[in-house]
């Protein structure tokens, strides 16, 4: 087998007709269909029959990271349009980064930028009633985005982003945002703000499958990873080896983690919703795995070629106990960090048993994280859906997706 490196990213293209893309959702959330893959075989499902694909005692995890309305528009004197994307704080995590209340640098992405010559821009808004004056400089450009300072008086970001900021939808989507998007863009298990993008898996999920599920007793655990712009960023070089990928900021609380160690003592399943999550379950064990620290702002990071260095495999089990251990020795309720993993062919998924994820672009990182998932399957999967009429894409249709190297730890 060919090294990660060294894989070309055309043998992961296929044909997505324009008419195949899921421009709006369906009126229902749970009204989309759901393939079911398992064993090698294919069967098409309504979602609302997910709830009959879990187990008692399965364990399911969730991100519930909630998008922020990033894009913010000003109009210059001459009456040049100017829109600035939030893509992420600069001196803070997010939490306090939208908690701030006078002032608060963010890497941005900036539409005209060429317009925006020196000095601020301006906005004038409403919170409550108080009149605002918001201002933005440019400071520096970094790579392809720029380093932006905002300040105001009299409210906290997430307060202006509330009151001026547009959602960001995808771009492929190729429309702009409308009402409708503020709800159903968001998750039922929206709660930490931070995401230019949801986590699409979960949208799928109403309050009708989530008390089923509950009925049934599934227990449910959350982290957090929030999603960047760079999640919809092509590989554009031919080998993967030149390819860059994202770093995303998460959060993974001790909760979680003991439910996981638990889980994988009792022989049950994890089943992960979503790319973003299996992504930082992921993150997590290779942070165990290699004990990795904390740099000087306590944060971890995990580099996209980290697992494919490792030549040697320990319990699973045991460096979970560990980490866990550690983090209550260090007084550390959560693990933060952030994570540039890489999962493609060769990858071993060592987290999850079961991921449900939506059908996702042509020669994308996610498809090459399906392949880690399912191997070379996912064409028929894909050849399947296409041939049958699902909706492709963050308003699309969802995939169950047994996954190849299955159930249980190893000793």
């Amino acid at each position: 087998m060919k090294k990660i490196q060294e894989i070309n990213i055309e043998d992961f293209d296929y044909p997505l007709p324009e008419e195949k893309i899921a421009r709006h959702p369906l009126e229902k959330r749970s009204d989309s269909r759901l393939l079911h893959y398992h064993d090698g075989h294919i069967e098409d499902r309504s979602f609302r029959e997910i709830v009959s694909l879990f187990l008692p005692n399965d364990l399911w995890v969730v991100n519930n990271t909630r998008v922020i309305p990033a894009r913010i528009k000003f109009t210059k004197s001459t009456g040049a349009a100017i829109e600035i994307f939030c893509l992420e704080p600069l001196q803070w995590d997010y939490t306090q980064a939208l908690s701030q209340t006078s002032s608060v640098q963010w890497k941005c992405f900036v539409g005209g930028a060429k317009k925006w010559k020196e000095g601020p821009l301006t906005l004038a808004l409403s919170i409550h009633g108080k009149e605002i004056i918001l201002s933005a400089w440019c400071l520096e450009k970094i790579d392809n985005a720029f380093h932006i300072e905002f300040n105001w008086e009299g409210a906290t970001f997430s307060e202006i982003l509330d009151a001026v900021g547009e959602l960001p939808i995808p771009p492929y989507l190729n429309r702009d945002t409308e009402p409708e998007d503020y709800d159903r863009y968001q998750t039922l298990f929206a709660e930490l703000s931070g995401s230019v993008a949801a986590p699409t898996a979960s949208l799928h999920f109403d309050e009708g499958v989530l008390h089923d599920l509950k009925s049934k007793g599934v227990q449910q655990q959350s982290l957090t990873l929030h999603v960047g712009a760079g999640t919809f960023k092509p590989v554009n070089t031919t080998q993967l080896g030149e390819h860059i990928m994202h770093a995303e900021y998460f959060e993974v609380g001790q909760t979680l983690i003991q439910a996981w160690i638990d889980q994988w003592k009792n022989q049950g399943r994890i089943i992960v919703v979503g790319t973003t999550a299996l992504r930082t379950l992921e993150s997590v064990f290779w942070i165990a795995h290699e004990n990795l620290e904390p740099n000087e702002k306590g944060l971890f990071h995990v580099d996209q070629w980290l697992p494919y260095q490792i030549t040697t495999s320990k319990n699973r089990i045991h460096v979970m106990e560990q980490l866990l251990e550690k983090m209550k020795g260090e007084g550390r309720e959560k693990l933060i960090g952030t994570t540039q993993i890489l999962m493609g062919p060769s990858y071993t998924i060592q987290s999850a048993d079961v991921l449900i994820t939506n059908f996702h672009q042509p020669k994308s990182t996610l498809l090459l994280l399906v392949n880690a998932a399912i191997g070379e399957d996912w064409k028929k999967i894909y050849h399947h859906a296409l041939s049958n009429g699902y909706r492709f894409l963050s308003y699309g249709d969802s995939s169950w997706l047994e996954i190849k190297n299955g159930q249980a730890p190893k000793s």
